[in-house]
């Protein structure tokens, strides 16, 4: 039981300590890391194995890290305005985007028209669109990185296409001659009455 105990004594030694060992008074064998005695003898220790941890990254180091720093401090849409109506009988539209900074390298603007994504988008913040419906539509752009993810995205804002309708064009274009029979709004009861070319002649 001696033995084992002084075992764990020299275990529990530090590296850099000096381990020595006598024979007292009694004959007892007596390890100590000072030499109290003259015939105190100096043990030699075999190396321990040292073994280096790797350096662990704190936790909240950690998630800043993959926390990616925003891209863009700002996208907006320049033209057209908010709330804009745009009258156009083709209901074209051109729409013009910027961001703060440039668009980086792999990445491209992205239009959406009614939360519908309008093609792939490019570089060009510049978009034509063209035989628009009439009414109101929500208008957004959005930036996506090489993968095709969203980085960031505007606000919808609403925009009002106003375009001459047939019943429109029809009321400013009256029915001719062909029309009737053709168009709904030309009935036949209505149609007049068409000249002659060739003179009436009563049979008999």
């Amino acid at each position: 039981m001696r033995i084992l105990l002084l075992c764990l004594l020299l275990i529990g030694l530090p590296a850099a300590a000096q381990v020595y060992t006598y024979v007292d008074a009694d004959g007892n064998r007596v390890f100590t890391d000072r030499p109290t005695s003259d015939n105190a003898e100096r043990v030699e220790l075999p190396a321990t194995n040292n073994m280096s941890l790797p350096a662990s990254t704190p936790p909240a180091a950690a998630a800043a890290s993959s926390t990616p720093a925003p891209a863009y401090r700002m996208l907006r849409i320049l033209l057209p305005l908010p709330d804009a109506t745009i009258r156009d009988n083709a209901g074209s539209l051109i729409v013009t985007a910027t961001s703060e900074p440039a668009l980086h390298s792999g990445h491209r603007f992205r239009l959406l028209l009614d939360g519908q994504a309008r093609g792939e988008g490019g570089r060009s913040p510049v978009f034509a669109l063209e035989n628009i419906d009439r009414g109101t539509h929500q208008l957004a752009v959005e930036i996506l990185d090489a993968h095709g993810r969203t980085l960031e995205r505007t606000p919808s804002q609403p925009l009002h296409m106003l375009r001459i309708s047939m019943v429109q064009k029809r009321l400013v274009k009256p029915c001719k001659q062909d029309d009737y029979g053709v168009r709904p709004e030309c009935p036949l009861k209505d149609k007049p009455a068409q000249k002659r070319d060739i003179p009436f002649v009563p049979f008999i």
